[in-house]
């Protein structure tokens, strides 16, 4: 073992040890240069040679509360040294604690929690409780979508990702609403939605409703491009989930905890599910945990019957102290509150702005803190900026101080819960100069 990684001072070093012994997910290995960070605060990161960033991606739009937040710390530490684990089958407080503050902001007919290790887990088990609950088989996503990278989940993935890994069974997808790029031809938020739901009940006649156990949605789906559900849509999909017997699961693992502003994303939209997949936000991820939220109606289908899932860690005590601490600092500083004042009154104004300034900004969308930017090279035709365009507006961004999320044609606006109105308006700033400079 290298000791001088004990206490780096070049950040070469550390990419190198990295990239020599570290195989990264989603990457080709030979290609990597990994960005470099030794510690962290609130919407800040740092390297070891004394860089200081903005946190405008929150890692992997997870940390919701901030970089080492000292209640959250300190909660773990308190826990390590009375539990640090325990079998699943056994009682211990802080799991049940975390569960309430958990169940504290659901809606009023869920009384249950499942831990998982995080969000992709959290998918498999919820999609296994709709199908033994429901004794159906398929699921239907959307393509314009991403539920993690395990069996099932990443099948129920629309995006790329899913072809090389098709393994699971009877996983169909359909287009969600996406007015910007409308598979629908449709020129209001109204009429995407009425023909985007009119779609959805085809498939399901076609594919024969006896035979469909579960919707798996994320309310707000985040990877695919924060792509928020237009009016009706959510209670379209309820409506038809209630007609046809099938159970409806809202995949709120990236965008529930305050990402959207709210508790969870879909309490904006007068919905209530039947399962909730959760995690990242839930502890900030301090510590990997997620989880499924069960409504009274399914869990009760396990009275009686054995659930044929579980997991060593489930409910692990250091990632149940965390979520205690990170729900109770959310409610008491006011976090939720502070992500949707940001939205209203300094992302959204300010995105806004750059994009009557910027013509390759074609479309801006979002809430909370949950924002894309979308690059086209003409507004006309929307076509999309090229893959390289987007390789010099990251290393722009990373050299003028802001750490971004990137997808495709997109700069996801996404920084912790906690920004301040300065934060996000230098965050902002940057990204303005940037544009500036790329002309």
């Amino acid at each position: 073992m290298n000791d001088s990684l004990r206490t780096p001072t070049k950040n070469d070093a550390v990419r190198t040890a990295d990239t020599d012994s570290v195989f990264h997910s989603w990457s080709a290995q030979s290609t990597l240069a990994p960005f470099v960070i030794a510690g962290g605060k609130g919407c800040e990161v740092w390297d070891y040679e004394g860089n200081t960033y903005l946190d405008f991606s929150s890692m992997l739009v997870n940390v919701n509360i901030g970089h080492q937040h000292p209640k959250v710390v300190e909660a773990i530490k308190a826990q390590a040294d009375i539990l640090t684990t325990v079998a699943p089958a056994h009682a211990n407080n802080m799991r049940a604690l975390a569960a309430q503050k958990i169940l504290d902001h659901a809606p009023a007919n869920f009384h249950k929690v499942f831990f998982t290790n995080g969000g992709a887990d959290a998918v498999e088990n919820a999609v296994r409780m709709a199908r033994i609950h429901t004794g159906r088989d398929k699921v239907i996503s959307f393509y314009r979508s991403y539920h993690g990278n395990t069996g099932a989940a990443i099948v129920a993935t629309g995006d790329w990702r899913r072809i090389p890994n098709e393994y699971a069974r009877g996983h169909l997808h359909v287009f969600g609403p996406h007015l910007y790029r409308s598979e629908y031809w449709s020129t209001t938020p109204e009429q995407e939605s009425e023909r985007a739901l009119h779609h959805l009940e085809r498939v399901i006649q076609a594919q024969g409703a006896d035979s469909i156990a579960a919707f798996l949605f994320e309310t707000v789906p985040g990877t695919a491009g924060i792509l928020t559900p237009p009016p009706g849509f959510l209670k379209g999909v309820r409506a038809l989930a209630d007609k046809y017997g099938i159970v409806l699961i809202l995949d709120e693992v990236m965008a529930g905890f305050g990402r959207t502003g709210e508790w969870f994303a879909f309490d904006a939209f007068d919905v209530v599910p039947d399962l909730v997949s959760f995690a990242k936000g839930v502890n900030s991820g301090y510590i990997p945990v997620g989880g499924v939220l069960i409504a009274d109606h399914i869990a009760k289908t396990f009275d009686e019957r054995v659930f044929p899932g579980g997991l060593t860690y489930s409910g692990h005590p250091l990632a149940s102290a965390s979520i205690v601490a990170a729900i109770s600092a959310m409610e008491d500083e006011g976090i939720v509150e502070n992500a949707r004042a940001i939205g209203v009154n300094v992302l959204g104004p300010g995105l806004r702005e750059l994009q009557a300034k910027h013509d390759v900004i074609g479309d801006v969308r979002g809430s909370g803190v949950f924002w894309a930017v979308e690059f086209v090279t003409d507004r006309e035709t929307r076509e999309p900026v090229p893959a390289a365009w987007m390789g010099k507006l990251r290393t722009a961004l990373f050299a003028a101080g802001l750490v971004p999320f990137m997808a495709d044609n997109r700069l996801h606006v996404v920084p912790p819960c906690v920004i301040t109105e300065d934060e996000a308006r230098r965050g902002l700033a940057i990204i303005d100069k940037v544009l500036g400079e790329l002309k």
